[in-house]
């Protein structure tokens, strides 16, 4: 996994936790509707960078 795609993964996963920090304080439903919605794309955002992850090699062993 590269350096690039691992700060991205955690900046999403810091976003993620900012806006679940949030979802817990008092907020109008305006403010509530846009957080829900930032914290679905940062989620869904996450998730593919993480299905984008190419698999490790496999080890071949002698014949």
């Amino acid at each position: 996994m590269t350096e690039e795609r691992i700060a991205r993964l955690r900046t999403h996963r810091n976003n993620i936790d900012r806006y679940r920090r949030l979802l817990k304080t008092n907020l109008s439903e305006i403010e509530r509707q846009y957080l829900e919605k930032r914290l679905s794309e940062e989620q869904a955002a996450m998730e593919i960078n993480l299905s984008a992850v190419e698999p490790l090699p496999t080890m071949v062993g002698p014949k």
